[in-house]
C-alpha cells in the first residue's frame, strides 16, 4: 500500500519513536499530523522535516479535546499511538503501586482513549498501530509493572482486529531503544543497561528509534496484516 496521499496521525510525535515515525511517513509522501502535549517541543521537533507535516498540541488524556480534534480533522487513514510514560518499574515486593497506576494513566488509558475517539473518522481499511514494549513477554525481574501495562495493551490487539475490521489493528513491541526516555534515569545506570544489552543481544547493540519506526511503517503500509504484535527487540525475547 503506497502511503502517498494517505493522512496519518501520530500521537506522541515530538520525540523518540514517534518523531522518527513522523519523519518516515513524511518522506514516504503521506500527510502527517504529529500530536504531542508540549507545543514548543513539538514545533521544534517537526521544524524542517520534509513533506507535509503539521503539529497539534493536545493532551491524550483529555477526551473532550480528543473528540474536538478528530471532529476538526475529519476523515483520515491511519493512527499511530506512541504515547508512553516512565513509571511502573521495580521489584514487586517494593513496587510503588501509585507509580504503577500513574504508568497506566500515562500509557494504557491514553492509547485507548485516542483509539476510541478516532473511530468515527478512521477510514474503513485504514489502521491503528499501538506501540507496546517487550516487557509484556520476557518475564524480566523488576518489570512486572511494565509487563502489566504493555501486556494489557497487547492482549487486546487480536480482539480489536476482529471487532474493528476492516480497520486493521496491530502493535509494535520494542526492546531497549536509545530514545530520550532514558534521559530520565541516571547516566551511569543508562550506560550500564546499554552495555549489558550490547553484550547479551544477538544483534550486539541497543536499538534506534528509526528501526522501530520502520516496523511501524510496515504495519501501516501492509494491507494484509492485522491482529499482529511485531517484536522489534534485537533478539531480547529470545534470551
Amino acid at each position: 500500500m503506497a502511503l502517498e496521499q494517505q493522512k496519518i496521525v501520530v500521537m506522541g510525535g515530538s520525540s523518540g519513536v514517534g518523531l522518527s515515525a513522523v519523519a518516515r511517513f513524511a518522506k514516504a509522501g503521506a500527510e502527517v499530523i504529529a500530536v504531542a502535549r508540549n507545543a514548543d517541543r513539538l514545533a521544534s521537533a517537526i521544524e524542517g522535516l520534509p513533506g507535509r507535516v503539521g503539529g497539534i498540541a493536545l493532551d491524550g488524556t483529555d477526551r473532550e479535546a480528543l473528540d474536538d480534534f478528530f471532529t476538526t480533522l475529519g476523515n483520515f487513514d491511519h493512527l499511530v499511538l506512541t504515547l508512553s510514560g516512565g513509571e511502573g518499574a521495580g521489584e514487586f515486593a517494593t513496587l510503588d503501586l501509585a507509580a504503577l497506576r500513574r504508568g497506566f494513566e500515562a500509557k494504557f488509558w491514553p492509547q485507548l482513549e485516542v483509539a476510541q475517539a478516532s473511530l468515527p473518522w478512521l477510514r474503513k481499511g485504514g489502521s491503528i498501530t499501538f506501540v507496546t514494549a517487550i516487557s509484556a513477554r520476557i518475564a524480566n525481574p523488576g518489570t512486572s509493572g511494565l509487563a502489566a501495562i504493555n501486556g494489557a495493551l497487547e492482549s487486546m490487539i487480536g480482539t480489536l482486529a476482529r471487532e474493528l475490521g476492516p480497520v486493521r489493528v496491530n502493535a509494535v513491541s520494542p526492546g531497549v531503544i536509545d530514545t530520550p526516555w532514558w534521559n530520565a534515569v541516571p547516566a551511569d545506570f543508562k550506560a550500564a543497561v546499554f552495555q549489558q544489552q550490547a553484550e547479551a543481544l544477538p544483534v550486539g547493540r541497543v536499538g534506534r528509534p528509526d528501526e522501530v519506526a520502520q516496523a511501524i511503517e510496515f504495519l501501516v503500509g501492509n494491507g494484509f496484516t492485522t491482529g499482529t504484535v511485531l517484536p522489534c527487540d534485537g533478539g531480547l525475547s529470545l534470551l
